[in-house]
């Protein structure tokens, strides 16, 4: 018996912002950052959405393409690394939100990017060991950048959600393997509005370090290669790293194509590789086999060999707009509305 996704959901919100328009701000060549980032745009949150609303939406999504009951999830988790509360667990709300409480557990995850990940191999564990029926994993980020730092070219909003359990699977997760280290690449301690980051050092010690040590050690897991895979999706801090990751394992560009959605909605953070993830169950077919290898700074990898089952035709995948679709859907905004819906420009009390 293997756990496996029984369904999924994700959702980008609709406005967007291209880094022209911020590096304009900034007296910076927005355009040249742009390029050198592979993003062409990054998705905004609406001044009403946050954490919360977006998990509820990927977690809404998610049960629509089922005849599930809410009520049958004994586990929800919500990785994040911009929960509205510090104290008062996100999880909680979306249970009731989705018609899922009283659940058997519900948590909050922070592991930066990778805590949705985290979120699903808990869930794996959970159900393989029959203590619930069905687990639901959330990656959720409105993830943050100061003002004319070089993430806030990136960093933008979105997020999605896995039905994890071993009855009615879509997706079976044969293999997950993960890689951490102590690495201190970025951070936000408590209080801190934005988070601080190690430069280029976040590059080579870090995100590369593990997400390549964490996909060969799933190729030895699965006694697999590259081509054995119809899809690959990477941890997308921006559009250049899961590319370059993706060449030095041997896959090629048709492979990560799919569900490489920085190009069009920026860093999503946890729900990175989960929105990304969700873009290619939106089109894969039975038997076609995913790698996918998350990342989280501070530092760690998770790793998952997937392979899609006959199920996949079974499911409602029109239910709900597809990821395409939603990125397809935007509303592009100047950087003044932008600084507003993000809290940059504080409104004053009468």
């Amino acid at each position: 018996m293997k756990a496996g996704i029984v369904s999924y959901g994700g959702y980008v919100p609709r406005y967007r912002i291209r880094p022209k328009d911020i590096g304009a701000v900034w007296g910076a060549d927005g355009e040249a950052m742009g390029r050198a980032l592979n993003i062409r745009a990054k998705s905004v949150p609406g001044p009403d959405e946050d954490v919360i609303t977006i998990s509820v939406e990927a977690a809404r999504a998610c049960m629509a393409k089922v005849d599930i009951e809410p009520t049958e999830i004994g586990a929800i988790y919500v990785g994040s690394e911009s929960h509205p509360y510090a104290v008062k667990p996100t999880a909680t709300i979306v249970a009731e939100a989705i018609g899922a409480a009283p659940v058997l557990t519900a948590a909050d995850f922070e592991f930066a990017c990778k805590a949705g990940t985290a979120a699903m191999q808990t869930s794996m564990g959970l159900t393989l060991s029959k203590m619930m029926k069905y687990g639901l994993a959330v990656g959720s980020d409105t993830s943050q950048g100061a003002p004319g730092d070089a993430l806030e070219y990136s960093a933008s909003a979105g997020g999605a959600a896995f039905l994890i359990g071993t009855d009615r699977v879509v997706a079976e997760i044969a293999h997950t393997v993960s890689y951490t280290t102590d690495t201190p690449d970025f951070w936000r301690r408590e209080g801190q509005r934005y988070p601080s980051h190690g430069g280029r050092f976040t590059g080579e010690p870090a995100y590369f370090k593990h997400v390549i040590s964490c996909a060969q050690l799933l190729f030895k897991r699965a006694g697999t290669t590259a081509e054995a895979y119809d899809y690959a999706v990477f941890h997308q801090p921006n559009g250049k790293f899961p590319v370059r990751a993706a060449k030095q394992l041997g896959f090629k560009d048709a492979q990560i194509d799919t569900g490489l959605c920085v190009r069009d909605i920026g860093n999503t953070y946890s729900g990175a590789i989960m929105v990304g993830l969700c873009a290619i169950l939106d089109e894969a077919e039975s038997g076609d086999r995913i790698f996918a290898v998350g990342y989280g700074s501070g530092a760690g990898s998770d790793g998952f060999d997937i392979t899609v089952t006959d199920e996949i035709a079974k499911i409602h995948r029109k239910a709900t707009p597809s990821i395409k679709e939603m990125i397809a859907d935007q509303v592009f905004i100047e950087y003044s509305t932008y600084a507003k819906y993000r809290g940059k420009i504080l409104m004053r009390e009468a």
